[in-house]
């Protein structure tokens, strides 16, 4: 992976940290030091200009409250996805188990059938 690659993904994570850090109205100044790093270390990730020890990563998910995926990008449901999700569930527990049964057949169906034309 070339280091464009790898800045312009710093650069969207630490986007990501800075939006969630300020959905839950931290200052930079309280996110470092909940997270024990210096504030010039968080103008620095979330300006995508450096990159952070594990360590560094696993505190500022435990104190932003988020899932990791979601901060790496790799979360492709939003909130109202998971409503959707979370609907869909409460609607399937409520049938009979023998159309449970039918729905999970399905969806397994159509998610094989997904995968064989990617």
């Amino acid at each position: 992976m070339g280091s464009r690659a790898v800045s312009q993904g710093l650069i969207e994570l630490g986007e990501r940290i800075r939006e969630r850090r300020q959905e839950i109205h931290l200052s930079q100044e309280a996110f470092a030091e909940l997270v024990g790093v210096s504030v010039n270390t968080v103008i620095r990730v979330e300006g995508g200009q450096t990159a952070m020890s594990i360590e560094i990563f696993a505190k500022m998910v435990k104190v932003l409250n988020v899932d990791a995926g979601e901060l790496l990008g790799e979360q492709i449901l939003g909130k109202a996805g998971k409503k959707q999700i979370d609907a869909m569930i409460f609607r399937i527990q409520h049938l009979k188990k023998s159309d449970q049964e039918i729905v999970f057949q399905t969806v397994d169906a159509l998610i094989d059938g997904l995968y064989r034309h990617r």
